[in-house]
């Protein structure tokens, strides 16, 4: 029987994302889905801890399984900016055209312009919370290539490929993926739990 888990987001790129690298191992519930209408806070300084928050505040309102995830582009250049607050670089409310021109622009005097994009996946089961890591090492390119995807991806170039990930399809991302490698490491922990 397929497990049913309460995805902690209102972001229908990232539930797509994970929709994705999940495959048919279990049954991804957005908050829209769970008829959930609210916006949790993301107030702390690590991917982490926003995470946790946001895995914990839908567990309290539900009493449900169910996970989150916090993602950030951390540019070495620019002394890991724009790290935690990836979604809201350029102010509030998030844009991620004008996250990007402000990006390039801050590094526009960089020679060296590698980055890695991480992500933290928060899974509240059985009222236990568990971590999962996910790290994707590449470069800043000049300037934005191609419109799939979304946040930085059009702008972002994975270590091993000649393309950005604004280049690629959802299967070629997964190949690279931050988001997958975390989802690859809580599928693995679900089956070692035999949960599916």
């Amino acid at each position: 029987m397929m497990k049913n888990l309460i995805f902690a987001t209102n972001n229908e790129h990232k539930v797509a994302e994970i929709r994705s690298a999940l495959g048919n191992f279990f049954q991804v519930i957005s908050l829209k889905e769970a008829k959930i209408n609210i916006d949790i806070e993301e107030p702390y300084d690590t991917l982490e801890e926003n995470a946790r928050e946001k895995s914990g505040v839908i567990h309290r309102l539900t009493q449900q399984d169910c996970f989150s995830e916090d993602t950030g582009l951390f540019v070495e250049a620019l002394n890991d900016e724009p790290g935690v607050k990836s979604a809201r670089y350029a102010g509030e409310p998030s844009d991620n055209k004008a996250n990007i021109e402000k990006l390039l622009l801050n590094l526009a005097s960089h020679a060296k312009r590698t980055a890695r994009f991480k992500t933290i996946i928060s899974l509240v089961l059985h009222k236990k919370e568990y971590l999962f890591e996910g790290i994707c090492e590449g470069t800043i390119i000049l300037e934005p290539i191609g419109s799939s995807g979304f946040g930085y991806d059009a702008v972002f170039m994975p270590a091993g490929s000649n393309k950005s990930f604004g280049e690629m399809d959802m299967e070629e991302k997964n190949q690279y993926s931050h988001r997958k490698k975390a989802v690859a490491k809580l599928i693995a922990f679900l089956q070692e739990q035999g949960n599916i």
